[in-house]
C-alpha cells in the first residue's frame, strides 16, 4: 500500500531502540543484527543483566565506546566499535553460529525490508538487480531465535508500507517475526493477524491502518 502520509509524530530511531530495550528481560541471551539494532546496546539498563551475542564471536557485549576510547580489534558483526562487559567472551564464529543455530538465544533483533502479516521476513535482498544481497547470519538467527524481534520505519522513502500482506522481496525466514517495532506503533504478530500494542502519539489506529499494506488489529 502506498500512501504519502507523513505523521508529525514520529519516534526516531533512538527511540525505537529504547523501547525495544524495554521488552528484554533480565538474563536474556540477545543478537543484535547489523545497522539499527545494534542501537538497542545503549539502552539497556546497567543494573539489567543481559548477555547480548554477536555473529563474528562474541558474547557479553555492552555499549558503544566513548569517542577516543575505541578498540579496533573490538567490534560487531556490523564493523562497529563495541565494549565488552566483565565476564564476556571471544569465540571462534563456528562456535557462536552453532549458538544460533542451536537454539541457543532467546531474541534476535533484526531490521528488515519487509515483514509479512504472518511474520515472514524479508531482509536480505530487495530483489532489484543492481541489489548487493547481503544475507550474513540473518537466516540462521531468523529460525534459530526463541523469539525475533524487528525494528525498522514504517514505510520506504516514497511511501511503501514495509508491513505487507504478503512479501514481494526473497524471504529471509517464514512465519520466524513475534513483534514488530516501527517509527510509529509497536506490533505483535498472531495466530488471528497483526495486532497493534502501541501507536504513537497524535495516530490513530484508521491512521495506521492507512499507511500500513496489510490489515490491524486494534489494541486489546
Amino acid at each position: 500500500m502506498s500512501s504519502a502520509t507523513n505523521p508529525v509524530n514520529r519516534f526516531s530511531r533512538d527511540q525505537i531502540a529504547a523501547r525495544v530495550a524495554q521488552d528484554i528481560p533480565e538474563g536474556a541471551y540477545v543478537n543484535l543484527g547489523i545497522g539499527l539494532p545494534t542501537k538497542v546496546a545503549n539502552y539497556l539498563p546497567a543494573d539489567k543483566e543481559v548477555f547480548l551475542h554477536s555473529e563474528n564471536g562474541l558474547l557479553g557485549m555492552g555499549p558503544a565506546p566513548a569517542p577516543g576510547e575505541e578498540d579496533e580489534d573490538l567490534i560487531n558483526a556490523g564493523k562497529q566499535p563495541v565494549t565488552l562487559l566483565t565476564g564476556g567472551a571471544y569465540f571462534h564464529h563456528g562456535d557462536s553460529f552453532a549458538m544460533m543455530r542451536g537454539g541457543h538465544l532467546d531474541i534476535c533483533v533484526l531490521g528488515a525490508f519487509q515483514v509479512s502479516a504472518t511474520g515472514d521476513l524479508a531482509n536480505w535482498h530487495t530483489g532489484a538487480p543492481d541489489a548487493i544481497p547481503a544475507v550474513g547470519g540473518a537466516m540462521d538467527l531468523a529460525i534459530g531465535a526463541k523469539q525475533v524481534f524487528v525494528m525498522m520505519e514504517h514505510q520506504t522513502k516514497t511511501g511503501e508500507s514495509k508491513i505487507v500482506s504478503h512479501c514481494d522481496y526473497p524471504l529471509t525466514g517464514i512465519g520466524c517475526v513475534n513483534r514488530i517495532y516501527t517509527d510509529v506503533a509497536v506490533l505483535d504478530v498472531t495466530e488471528h493477524g497483526l495486532r497493534v500494542r502501541e501507536i504513537v502519539d497524535g495516530m490513530s489506529f484508521d491512521e495506521l491502518q492507512k499507511i500500513t499494506g496489510a490489515p490491524l488489529l486494534p489494541p486489546l
